[in-house]
């Protein structure tokens, strides 16, 4: 009351802000209880800087998952690993690959393959989305292997498979003993979700397995290119890492390289033929730099000419949360107080993706694709103003290739080819499913701009296509 009083804020009024501000505070998290544990939602983009961002030091771990993370992934998939020696060796040899020069390392397998990528939308303009898959993984697969992915390749298409079982299992109430991991204290034999994780941890590490097992008999041969594996094979790394770590360290790079990029430049698509108006300004500028009658591709030294595509590219990560409807469960690892409420070490903290993308005080018609709104300074920083790639110490190591992998296809994409509804066949942007058992997520026309477009494409890209390593 003195406080109030002393600051010339009428007692009433005080209540009245005090209220609203527990109201705002409530709306910007909400707390579960599975089990015995706690798990914290956070609804905001300030509640995620303040906790995940700034306090990293405290909330960088991960509760136990032991269906998706012991039983599935032997205990060795990075994304799910708590915060200790294991989790930053792999981090560290990720962030070996992953973070390089992206002149020297990425950029020129994603010129090459946004070219092949051209051309399959081009030549079979109904397998897009597979031609996506292609793309992504071909990139990180050049890096990381030596070597490229074609259309349909089983290995291609089971990475995907492998990828999207454990995305279907990663989701929040799945698995029983994932939210009750007690559970995981029952005799094996009592343990019913059990054959399943361990039939899809075989089919898992079966596909590691395949694409080491080439890359080790071209280094026999000799005929194997410089890649990432060859160093990695004779580091002093791996001779302390068991067989599941170093398979489950390749599949991870492997993984991390494909899939966020496939589906956010489906998302993006998705944008274009449901907002259709900002295509045209994207073209406007597009256009203005390559040429008004398909002179030539979208380049890297492009770039800083075109920041609208940098917006559109940051606009597909936010508009659709695009791998899950929460982010990663991140473990607070020492109690912990947060505006006025206590939070013991092992509370579990997430936030929701889709309450954050579309919440007007966040974003203004956050319904609607509309990359005006990343047109703010701060076009370079792939990072700000989404939480595609997550916050803090865990924040994906190779978000910059995902990053540079959708900007070059998209670039290219918009400017050689046109994105229409098929009659008939709405798309429903609230509901595009991410797990899609290889079939596009939603039906579009794809059509080049004009016979000059189309030219380009034959003339700019078949070498692409014909190039093999």
């Amino acid at each position: 009351m003195y406080a109030a009083a002393c600051s010339g804020i009428p007692e009433a009024v005080r209540q009245k802000q005090q209220l609203e501000n527990d109201g705002a505070n409530k709306r910007s998290r909400f707390t579960c209880k599975f089990g015995n544990t706690t798990w914290v939602f956070l609804n905001s983009s300030r509640t995620v800087n303040d906790l995940l961002e700034r306090r990293a030091a405290l909330y960088s771990s991960r509760p136990k998952f032991p269906m998706t993370q012991d039983i599935m992934s032997g205990g060795s998939r990075i994304v799910l690993m708590p915060y200790d020696s294991k989790w930053k060796l792999q981090r560290k040899i990720m962030h070996r690959v992953l973070t390089a020069r992206q002149d020297d390392v990425f950029m020129p397998f994603q010129d090459l393959e946004s070219k092949h990528l051209c051309w399959d939308y081009l030549e079979k303009p109904d397998r897009w989305w597979s031609a996506n898959g292609r793309y992504a993984n071909s990139v990180i697969m050049s890096v990381v292997f030596g070597c490229r992915s074609v259309l349909d390749d089983p290995d291609v298409v089971e990475l995907f498979e492998t990828l999207e079982l454990f995305l279907e299992n990663q989701q929040p109430g799945v698995n029983i003993v994932d939210g009750f991991p007690i559970l995981s204290k029952l005799p094996k034999r009592l343990q019913w979700w059990r054959p399943r994780g361990e039939r899809i941890f075989e089919k898992t590490i079966n596909v590691y397995k395949r694409n080491l097992a080439k890359c080790e008999e071209r280094i026999r041969k000799g005929t194997q290119r410089q890649c990432f594996v060859t160093d990695f094979l004779e580091s002093e790394e791996v001779k302390s890492m068991s067989e599941t770590e170093k398979l489950f360290t390749l599949g991870s790079l492997m993984e991390a390289g494909s899939d966020t990029s496939r589906v956010t430049i489906g998302q993006i698509i998705a944008g274009a033929v449901t907002y259709p108006d900002w295509v045209a300004r994207a073209r406007e500028h597009l256009d203005a730099v390559c040429g008004y009658n398909a002179e030539r591709l979208p380049q890297w030294s492009d770039k800083s000419k075109l920041k609208y595509i940098n917006g559109v590219v940051k606009e597909g990560f936010r508009w659709r949360p695009n791998i899950a409807e929460i982010g990663a469960p991140h473990m607070l690892i020492k109690d912990d107080e947060y505006e006025g409420y206590r939070f013991p070490a092992g509370t579990v903290f997430t936030w929701n993706a889709w309450a954050i993308a579309l919440d007007s005080n966040e974003y203004k018609e956050p319904e609607r694709f509309w990359p005006e709104r990343f047109l703010n300074g701060e076009e370079e920083n792939a990072l700000k103003g989404h939480w595609a790639f997550g916050p803090g110490r865990r924040v994906c190591a190779g978000w910059k290739v995902g990053e540079m992998n959708v900007w070059i296809a998209i670039a290219r994409l918009l400017y050689c080819f046109d994105f229409t509804k098929v009659p008939g066949q709405p798309i429903d942007t609230m509901t595009i499913p991410q797990i899609t058992k290889h079939t596009a997520p939603f039906a579009v026309k794809v059509t080049p701009r004009s016979p000059a477009h189309a030219e380009l494409v034959c003339r700019d890209c078949e070498e692409a296509v014909n190039t093999v390593y």
